[in-house]
């Protein structure tokens, strides 16, 4: 059956979310309204495929749009001339070494035809609050002690789920994705959630899955195992120049 309108969350941080596939066709992929964003409603959320988007003045929204936009790993293109300019780049590359840095450079990011920033305050601390629990992380692009572009988002067992990113230097957020990209490619994740279409990712690799299909793989992705924690050590350091290389 069609929905006319979105399911109301329960008030319990620990709520069942509404299957993803009931969400609206219009607008596309609105699936519940309310709730709080909670680490366990948060991590739910995800886990079901679903995610929190919603500006100030708005109730909390939660997302699962059909067809979804997403990374294969080892699919993340970089353009020729773009790799040639990293063979002599400075720039190297870690993990959650700065995160509240990286999530605040994302709110704080001018994007073409948005008003303001859907990173509200409180989605920040909610954030944060993951990342302290070793869920969320952070992929940190420097040029010396420049923070110059990153990327953040969720990781449930074998999933990471894209949330921002950002350039404070041309070709920064590049950067930072095709490492995320490169470093889980190697671990044996299979993708990262995009969420929505936009140009960018587009050009860089991105693909349009259908939602069932995104679900599938989800579902069976977070079922993995993977320890929840700090990321700097395992992911290490990164010579951005290493992205020169189209080998993964």
């Amino acid at each position: 059956m069609t929905r006319s309108h979105p399911w109301r969350l329960a008030d319990a941080h620990d709520a069942p979310f509404p299957p993803a596939e009931t969400a609206l066709r219009e607008p596309d992929g609105l699936l519940a309204v309310g709730g709080d964003l909670a680490p366990v409603r948060l991590l739910n959320a995800y886990a079901g495929g679903v995610f929190p988007w919603f500006s100030d003045g708005q109730p909390l929204l939660w997302w699962s749009p059909d067809p979804r936009m997403v990374f294969r790993t080892d699919g993340v293109h970089l353009s020729s001339r773009f790799r040639r300019s990293l063979r002599a780049s400075p720039w190297v590359v870690r993990a959650d070494t700065c995160f509240p840095a990286v999530i605040a450079a994302c709110a704080g990011s001018f994007r073409p035809g948005q008003d303001g920033t859907w990173i509200t305050d409180g989605m920040r601390d909610a954030y944060v609050a993951l990342h302290r629990m070793g869920h969320a992380h952070s992929v940190e692009v420097f040029d010396g002690e420049r923070l110059v572009g990153g990327i953040y988002g969720v990781a449930i067992g074998q999933m990471f789920f894209g949330e921002s990113m950002f350039s404070a230097a041309s070709g920064g957020s590049k950067v930072a994705l095709a490492a995320l990209a490169r470093r889980l490619t190697q671990w044996g994740w299979p993708l990262i959630d995009a969420q929505v279409e936009n140009d960018h990712l587009l050009s860089m690799g991105a693909e349009h899955w259908p939602r069932e299909r995104f679900l599938a793989l989800v579902r069976e992705q977070v079922r993995m195992d993977a320890a929840a924690g700090s990321w700097t050590t395992a992911f290490g350091e990164m010579a951005a120049a290493a992205l020169a290389s189209q080998e993964f």
